[in-house]
């Protein structure tokens, strides 16, 4: 039998020099922060007011609510699974909230309790339906994809439903000030909406770097059965992501619901392209096992700078459509490739 030399063993057991190259800049941990300062520079000539603090206060105002539900669906993907549920949740929380607090015949109206239990009970929401997420996917063993897409579906309709025995509109107004100021009003120069999804963010990513749960978190998403041969308590472990994702849906649902002074039933319909495209763009792995809250950061304002950039040059919704559908494809892609060469080294 001939012998086959080490340098031919070493080319043919992994990826080639030049492939290595190309994806050593992918892998790095800042490749989307990079990546958006490449986009403003290519796209300043065309619109100049990309760079004025005008449309970045817009473009930050926008991205926290998008942010704080980004960061929940990170923890899910981590562990491959899919929690396409977000976007309802946001609108049964907004409802559910509006309806105990607002002054036009809420559960609460008028009170200094109202809100307060407004607050807890839209937490309530979101915990109670990822929950039920949680335990359809650990309990009955069904895939993530399928019991969240019909979540999404029920209880979008629910919160359409719930509308109509405590609005006379298609929406529940009358919010208190002290509830809409959470979207106007700031701290020390920084919005009260920046500092939650800050300390948020700090927390999520403490979370997954410095503690046990988060060791977990990466363990079940790289090899699930590998993980429970460990010790690791697999069932637990995707539930916990699943409340989180909730939780985090909630929290956005405070901030839509405040910035539009009503809560709608549609409050969070047209954002769960958003929603998993920034965190994919980001480098969060649909094979699980791999992402970080920064990424998340990252991919959420590469989208956004996307998308104000796509408004200022007059492009149609249906062409900004295409082109960040394209983006979140080609992420996609990126991300297949990524896995299939760490796969192979």
């Amino acid at each position: 039998m001939t012998a086959v030399p080490p340098a031919q063993l070493a080319r043919t057991a992994g990826p080639s020099a030049g492939m290595t190259r190309f994806i050593r800049p992918i892998l790095s941990e800042y490749f989307v922060l990079v990546l958006c300062v490449l986009y403003v520079a290519a796209i300043y000539p065309f619109v100049p007011e990309i760079v004025t603090w005008g449309v970045w206060s817009n473009i930050l105002s926008d991205m926290m609510p998008l942010l704080v539900v980004a960061i929940g669906q990170t923890f899910v993907l981590i562990v491959a699974g899919i929690d396409l549920s977000v976007t309802a949740i946001i609108s049964m929380a907004a409802v559910v909230g509006a309806s105990v607090m607002t002054g036009n015949g809420g559960y609460l109206g008028g009170s200094a309790l109202a809100v307060p239990v407004a607050v807890l009970a839209m937490l309530i929401v979101g915990l109670g339906i990822g929950a039920i997420n949680g335990l359809s996917v650990v309990k009955l063993n069904m895939p993530p994809f399928i019991v969240t897409l019909a979540t999404r579906m029920f209880v979008a309709g629910a919160a359409i439903w719930y509308v109509t025995f405590h609005s006379t509109s298609s929406s529940i107004a009358g919010l208190p000030d002290a509830f809409t100021g959470f979207a106007t009003g700031s701290l020390a120069g920084l919005p009260y909406t920046v500092i939650v999804a800050g300390l948020i963010a700090v927390a999520a990513h403490m979370l997954l770097s410095r503690t046990r749960y988060g060791r977990w978190i990466y363990a079940v998403g790289a090899n699930p059965k590998a993980a429970r041969v460990s010790g690791i308590p697999v069932e637990r472990t995707i539930l916990m992501t699943f409340l989180i994702s909730g939780a985090c849906a909630s929290v956005a649902a405070m901030m839509y619901a405040s910035r539009m002074q009503t809560g709608s039933p549609i409050a969070g319909e047209n954002i769960l392209l958003d929603v998993i495209g920034a965190v994919v763009i980001g480098g969060t792995s649909l094979f699980g096992g791999k992402g970080k809250i920064v990424w998340t950061v990252f991919g959420v304002l590469f989208l956004l700078i996307l998308d104000t950039s796509m408004k200022l040059l007059g492009a149609s919704l249906f062409a900004i459509y295409i082109i960040k559908g394209s983006v979140i494809l080609l992420a996609a892609m990126m991300d297949t490739l990524r896995n299939r060469i760490l796969t192979e080294r």
